[in-house]
């Protein structure tokens, strides 16, 4: 079995589509591991606040094979295929780790760059996972949420309803 992280995000029906996309991992992948749910701006562009977390999970699949059955978890949530990089969005899931997998392959990067630059990554998966190793690094998420400059951050913990009944 291998460990993978994926970064979850929502600024179009969050309480909507975050419930829905957590249901639909379980299906896939069965039990995750789950972070708080962090409130925060959005980056690149003006747009209503974000919904981010990150989730862990256990699989067997092949690499290419759990990038694919996230993208299609976002169709099937209102994702658009010619959505944006820096834009609105229904759901957002970007695999972020698989194992102690380096992949660098188009559109499939593993470890993903966003995790040492945004703390919507960093900091829910230094919450979940604060002893395990940057692939490249080998420093652990927690002493890279340690290090990171916090100066300007503008996230916060929330508790959406939906998420105080798990």
């Amino acid at each position: 079995m291998t460990k993978g992280y994926i970064s979850i995000g929502s600024n179009i029906d969050k309480d909507k589509y975050i419930p829905a996309s957590l249901s639909a991992l379980e299906q896939v992948f069965g039990e995750l591991t789950i972070s708080s749910i962090y409130e925060t701006e959005a980056v690149g562009f003006t747009g209503d606040v974000f919904y981010n977390l990150v989730v862990g999970f256990d699989s067997d699949l092949e690499v290419k094979t759990v990038a694919k059955q996230l993208r299609q978890i976002e169709l099937d949530n209102g994702r658009t295929r010619d959505s944006r990089k820096f834009a609105a969005r229904t759901l957002d899931l970007d695999l972020i780790l698989y194992g102690d997998l380096i992949i660098n392959d188009g559109r499939l990067q593993i470890p993903r760059d966003e995790i040492e630059h945004y703390a919507f990554v960093l900091e829910p998966l230094a919450e979940i996972a604060p002893d395990l190793k940057h692939p490249i690094s080998q420093l652990c998420y927690a002493e890279l949420w340690e290090q990171f400059d916090k100066t300007d951050l503008k996230q916060k913990l929330v508790t959406p309803s939906w998420a105080s009944t798990k």
